[in-house]
């Protein structure tokens, strides 16, 4: 047998042995503190039309896609992402339902790039939807879990960054931005590249004042001192309702007692199209990536025939598992397993001992002493 086949391919790994365990125990804490909530569990499948992730959907670009095709020649991909999966099946099972649903899922993810950064291609992520309320309850509702369901897992050092999507459209509708202006410019500060997106100002023409405005907002993070410059800068109803819906939400974080582990960023931004509102990612220090990414996506269901305001985050258990060993957080692993060993004459006594312990809980395996020296 080839020496390559006992190999993985670039970007996927095994887990096993106690990190494996290690790694259970992580997602029962995650999961306990969700289904505290009231979120009810839901599969998806692993595989979807490759549409439910299309351009415009605004998810994963296709040639991040992992894609093949079915016997009938219909495009398939590996999932890249949970959110347009559960906002598909919410369609299709709860299209009549007015009341807001709550679900909780955990699985793979799987992106095709070659850029991988030290990230796997790969991942386990364990997230939550509340789908149906658009208030900013449902949005402090979601963030609060962020921060309990994290502290459950061991992590004590985090802070959960939030922006607001629209106070950053109306101030590029304000500025007479095209689309293709405001995207460029949004992944330019999305991935904090400043002078990416100066050079982009200057080759669009944009004129002062919103040149410089436009810029500023790549800056403006911290405490709630940052909201107030922010709506100076602004003369739209967009971004200025944008700013208040921050100042509740934060009124709310603070009744929920978790205000401390709370910042704001106006300049947060994702790559995915379909946040509307809200956004915000969870980040520790010891892993470069944030830990939780979420935020809220009141237009996606309707790529899916149900009209209907959505929010939610994905918590990446493979960063989460990777902060709490750098920062030497112990996670509890199960009692190791008990060895009885038996020969021929005790055999039946000592199976009563084995399953005397699993009756109480305990792992047990039965091995034969003859095994012993091998």
């Amino acid at each position: 047998m080839s020496k390559q086949l006992l190999h993985t391919p670039e970007g996927v790994r095994d887990i096993y042995g106690k990190e494996y365990l290690r790694k259970q125990e992580v997602e029962n804490r995650l999961h306990d503190c969700i289904r505290l909530y009231g979120y009810e569990d839901i599969q998806t499948p692993t595989f979807e039309f490759f549409d439910v992730f299309s351009k415009e959907i605004g998810t994963t670009p296709s040639r991040e896609l992992y894609k093949f095709f079915d016997k009938e020649g219909n495009t398939l991909v590996l999932r890249p992402d949970f959110t347009p999966s559960i906002a598909r099946c919410a369609a299709k099972y709860f299209c009549e339902e007015n009341i807001p649903l709550r679900f909780c899922y955990v699985g793979n993810t799987f992106i095709n790039t070659s850029n991988l950064q030290g990230k796997l291609k790969e991942s386990t992520q364990m997230g939550a939807e509340l789908i149906g309320d658009s208030s900013v309850e449902a949005d402090a509702e979601m963030i609060s879990l962020v921060v309990k369901a994290l502290s459950n897992a061991g992590l004590q050092r985090f802070r959960v960054s939030i922006g607001e999507v629209e106070y950053f459209k109306g101030l590029c509708e304000e500025a007479g931005l095209d689309e293709e202006t405001e995207m460029d410019l949004r992944a330019c500060i999305s991935g904090k590249n400043y002078f990416a997106a100066q050079e982009l100002l200057q080759e669009r023409n944009v004129v002062e004042p919103y040149h410089s405005r436009l810029l500023k907002v790549a800056d403006m993070f911290g405490d709630m001192c940052s909201l107030p410059e922010a709506k100076e800068m602004v003369n739209n109803t967009r971004s200025l309702a944008a700013i208040e819906h921050l100042e509740k939400l934060h009124e709310v974080l603070k009744a929920y007692g978790v205000a401390e582990y709370i910042s704001f960023d106006l300049g947060l931004l994702s790559k995915y199209k379909y946040y509307t509102g809200v956004i915000f990612k969870a980040y520790t220090y010891g892993v470069g990536d944030a830990v939780v990414k979420g935020g809220r996506y009141d237009n996606l269901l309707r790529q899916f025939g149900k009209e209907a305001p959505a929010v939610g985050f994905c918590m990446v258990i493979d960063n989460i598992l990777e902060a709490l060993s750098r920062q030497k957080v112990e996670v509890p692993a199960p009692s190791p397993v008990r060895k009885i060993y038996y020969n021929h004459s005790n055999f039946k006594d000592k199976l009563t001992e084995v399953q005397q312990l699993r009756n109480n809980g305990n792992a047990a395996v039965l091995i034969s002493e003859e095994s012993r020296g091998n």
